[in-house]
């Protein structure tokens, strides 16, 4: 199993929110939607994100991907104030209250302050959690701006959007799979160790993590580990904590929680197999950690 399928498992947009957003400078939008997962790819001119984090410059071909942790802001300059909010559900105002989700409509999916614009991007939200997996939630930061991750796909994303035809919703949904997934491999193949490190430039650390990927249900120690990638397991403890940032248990513990927080969406699945699926001896075992990691339990979640 590739270490990364577990990420690529998760994207499953249904009905995604899409629209083309076209705006002339100086324009300042917050974001504060509590969507899951949203990507911004930039089609024309540029753009900068401020959260938390620090303000990012965009450039044409990049794509923000930010997850629902924290509100931030999308601008012509990093300098220039907010003056368009959206909220939950999509809702846009301006800063005084006026409702501006119909007044800037343009054609088929697009919406901004000028149709001929200098600045130009595809926004695509997934409107649940389930659709995107607990996996590849608790691996991305709040926010990242990844640099041109596949000209082809913004291409063919760039026409469709503005397309009308019989099950348009459905092609839009697989392209912003495509999208989001050509996003994380270049985050994951020029970041530093994301997600886990299944691209580290250390091969200790790249075998022990598809071992885990691949292997959840197995019975894993650090000894099992360490003598199948070949190493001591002082040796392994040591790469694999300074590359990831935590030791090869806890590492672990994380993926079969997120795995087993995924497998609750399928309502074929009983407790009882997951639990094995994921290396818990007993739905109580897997049930008491799970709650411990998430704050619910796996029966409150799946319901949720």
């Amino acid at each position: 199993m590739d270490s990364f399928a577990g990420y690529f498992d998760g994207p499953r947009a249904r009905n995604a929110f899409m629209l083309r957003v076209v705006m002339e400078p100086p324009w300042s939008i917050r974001v504060s939607d509590e969507a899951p997962l949203t990507a911004v790819a930039l089609l024309s001119g540029s753009a900068w994100v401020l959260a938390e984090s620090g303000a990012v410059p965009m450039s044409a071909g990049d794509v923000l991907l930010a997850r629902d942790t924290e509100p931030y802001v999308m601008a012509s300059t990093p300098d220039s104030p907010p003056s368009i909010v959206i909220g939950a559900d999509q809702t846009c105002s301006g800063t005084d209250g006026r409702d501006l989700s119909l007044g800037w409509q343009s054609g088929v999916r697009t919406w901004g302050n000028d149709p001929l614009g200098r600045d130009a991007m595809v926004v695509g939200t997934f409107r649940s959690r389930g659709e995107v997996g607990r996996i590849l939630m608790d691996a991305l930061p709040p926010s990242v701006v990844v640099p041109d991750p596949d000209p082809a796909v913004l291409s063919v994303l760039a026409r469709e959007i503005d397309r009308d035809a019989a099950g348009q919703s459905g092609v839009l949904d697989r392209l912003l799979d495509l999208l989001l997934i050509a996003a994380i491999r270049q985050w994951s193949a020029t970041g530093p160790d994301a997600g886990g490190a299944p691209s580290s430039p250390d091969p200790v650390v790249r075998s022990t993590v598809q071992l885990i990927h691949s292997e959840p249900g197995n019975a894993w120690t650090v000894d099992a580990l360490a003598r199948r990638v070949g190493v001591s397991r002082s040796s392994l403890t040591r790469r694999f904590t300074q590359r990831v940032g935590t030791s090869p248990m806890a590492y672990l513990t994380n993926w079969r929680l997120a795995l087993g927080a995924d497998l609750l969406e399928d309502p074929e699945l009983t407790l009882a197999a997951i639990s094995r699926r994921v290396g818990y001896s007993s739905p109580f075992s897997f049930s008491a950690a799970f709650k411990k990691r998430y704050g619910v339990s796996p029966q409150n979640y799946r319901s949720r």
